[in-house]
């Protein structure tokens, strides 16, 4: 009866998750899984950021088709980084192209591969938004008197706006987990942290089955914002 109570209450279940070494792995080195949680999130917001301007660049260029360059240049952008592993890539542009560049850090080449890598991707997504907006609008406002800038700065661009969020949104969720690839040149984010950790403590179920949470927190986190701007569009 003495050993059933403390039981019976959860003492004991606590005491031996506490005691528990992985569970010490765990809560002695939080800090490191925080941080580097939080520059994962640094190169994807940073990636995504100047991903749209190349997106939206490149987006462009292919949406022109008639101008026949432009066309190819934005086609060979687009299906090269689309058609490349971002692992690949990675190692190409940090130990191939940029050192031809100038002394760069591994953060930078991080940014800079998920950078080219999301602007293929969201390229795409930009040009499939505009082809979905009917021709009639743009007709619409020339016969206002707009010329063609205006017409789509101000009439189709931000209807396409409305289309392109929820792909837009499934892009971010699909950077912040690639960003795991940047382990690989020594970027301290949550995998990398994740490794090193593992490696002092040989506790892979605790320590990556925390990685994995963190990871399921911060996409499902950016999943519930996606389903949220999703019915703020539906509304307005």
């Amino acid at each position: 009866m003495d050993g059933f109570l403390p039981v019976l209450l959860g003492i004991t279940p606590m005491q031996s998750l506490i005691d528990n070494h992985g569970f010490q792995v765990l809560t002695s080195n939080f800090s490191s899984f925080l941080w580097g949680a939080l520059v994962t999130l640094e190169i994807t917001a940073l990636a995504v950021a100047f991903g749209m301007i190349l997106g939206l660049f490149f987006g462009f260029l292919k949406y022109l088709n008639h101008i026949k360059i432009t066309y190819a240049l934005a086609t060979i952008y687009i299906d090269f980084f689309r058609g490349t592993p971002l692992f690949v890539q990675i190692l190409l542009l940090h130990f191939g192209i940029l050192p031809l560049l100038g002394d760069y850090t591994t953060f930078t080449s991080a940014v800079v591969a998920c950078t080219l890598n999301s602007g293929a991707y969201i390229a795409e997504i930009v040009r499939a938004g505009i082809q979905a907006i009917d021709r009639g609008q743009m007709e619409a406002g020339r016969s206002l008197g707009m010329n063609y800038r205006q017409t789509m700065w101000y009439i189709v661009l931000p209807q396409a706006y409305k289309v392109v969020i929820p792909p837009l949104i499934n892009e971010f969720i699909a950077m912040l987990k690639d960003t795991s690839l940047v382990s690989i040149i020594g970027v301290s984010e949550l995998t990398l942290r994740g490794k090193l950790i593992y490696a002092s403590s040989y506790e892979p179920a605790w320590v990556w089955g925390a990685v994995a949470i963190m990871y399921f927190v911060m996409t499902k986190l950016l999943a519930l914002f996606g389903d949220y701007m999703e019915r703020r569009l539906a509304t307005e």
